[in-house]
């Protein structure tokens, strides 16, 4: 099997102070355990940059910049002009020695228009003190670091010239934490953390996308479902928006309520209405609206891979990434917002314990988020029955089909 066959990408978000996302770094792992090291530092990182360069940027991280981790092979061969300049920012590895060769390939490259970052800062050192003058972001991995240690950290590489970066940020109070220092950026999933609220009720504009669902749910008459539609401007607003993307492929504009029902069918409508629950306002970049849709579109992919031919598995894997984050969009426990819809018994033995087949596929695409390699990401691989190969495509037709819907409501890259 070729090299490129054996990876997975893990697309981690990067989100600035304000919460919006900025760029994902692009960790490429290997998903079959029992494979043979690559050994060879210069060939491994020359497939991994010559392979996304081949993908295309843009259909990977969409309008966003990508994080892209060098290591000194990567540096100093000539494959890094693969990746075009204004849409990456080179990440040093930790391992790399500041030697004077690297330090002027790192000046060499800053001229040629690239931007770097340097990966899992903890402490003082002599590559940092000779590579951070040419950095425009340090990365300080704060995972196990004290908060005084990092606070000391952070005071000694604060500078104007550069943007501090916290990795591994995985809860709400690391995050406050960190934002309270003057970090710039925050790399982690902590916004998909789940703060659940006693007594918290879904709001009623997401209440009226609930309610929808049970409509279609309950195979309801189509003029009921336009009337309802209709009550709710905003609604209606979100979904002609939505159904005017490139992604939904009509060849004309849809204008009315009436004609988008038409055209979507019922099952694309309840797909884009669960979409619609995760919009605030008009922020259809928002984190969790991009991990949630990457989670529905990646499983329906793989559901059509495990299932060929049966359309209703797909859509209900779909169904399943799109309520996997429930419970942090509404702060509610996700048992509590299942006791208030009408799943199949499959779908919340998912949701709940990542039990059946829906729950492996599930537990997958998270460890592919986390970049959990090992024996339990082969393991389930091997349950189901999927090739990494198989994996890796249906994550990258998502990042596309994501992109496209996200270009075509007007979503402006955030920098």
């Amino acid at each position: 099997m070729p090299y490129a066959n054996h990876f997975f990408l893990a697309r981690q978000p990067i989100l600035n102070r304000s919460q919006r996302l900025v760029a994902y770094e692009l960790l490429y792992r290997n998903a079959n355990s029992h494979d043979v090291e690559v050994t060879d530092g210069r060939a491994a990182t020359a497939s991994v940059i010559a392979h996304a360069s081949e993908l295309g940027m843009q259909k990977v991280v969409g309008e966003q910049l990508a994080y892209v981790n060098v290591d000194t092979a990567g540096l100093m061969s000539d494959f890094i002009h693969f990746l075009p300049n204004d849409k990456v920012i080179l990440e040093v590895l930790e391992s790399v020695e500041a030697t004077p060769d690297v330090v002027a390939r790192v000046t060499e490259l800053r001229l040629a228009g690239y931007k770097f970052a340097l990966d899992d800062v903890v402490g003082a050192s002599d590559s940092l003190d000779k590579l951070q003058p040419l950095m425009d972001v340090i990365k300080i991995d704060i995972k196990g670091m004290g908060r005084d240690s990092l606070a000391e950290l952070t005071r000694s590489l604060k500078n104007p010239r550069q943007k501090l970066l916290a990795e591994k940020v995985e809860t709400h109070e690391e995050f406050r934490h960190c934002m309270d220092l003057g970090f710039e950026y925050f790399q982690g999933y902590y916004f998909a953390r789940p703060v659940i609220l006693s007594g918290k009720k879904i709001a009623p504009s997401q209440m009226a996308v609930m309610q929808l669902l049970e409509l279609l749910a309950s195979d309801a008459d189509q003029r009921d479902i336009e009337r309802a539609i209709k009550l709710d401007p905003l609604i209606t607003l979100n979904l002609l928006r939505l159904v005017n993307t490139p992604a939904v492929g009509a060849r004309f504009r849809i204008n009315s309520v009436g004609h988008a029902l038409i055209v979507l069918g019922r099952q694309q409508l309840q797909r884009w209405l669960q979409i619609l629950l995760y919009v605030k306002g008009h922020q259809y970049d928002s984190p969790l609206l991009q991990l949630a849709t990457t989670r529905g579109k990646t499983m329906e992919n793989l559901l059509e891979q495990l299932r060929p031919g049966e359309r209703v598995g797909a859509d209900i894997g779909f169904t399943v990434g799109i309520m996997s984050l429930m419970d942090t969009l509404f702060s509610v426990a996700m048992p509590e917002i299942l006791d208030s819809v009408n799943v199949l018994d499959d779908v919340r033995a998912a949701l709940l314990h990542r039990t059946g087949e829906y729950g492996d596929v599930l537990k997958l695409i998270e460890l592919v988020e986390e970049a959990q390699e090992g024996p339990e990401l082969t393991g389930l691989l091997h349950r189901l029955g999927l090739p990494p190969s198989t994996l890796y495509a249906s994550q990258l037709a998502a990042y596309e089909w994501i992109n496209e819907y996200t270009s075509g409501v007007g979503v402006t890259p955030v920098r």
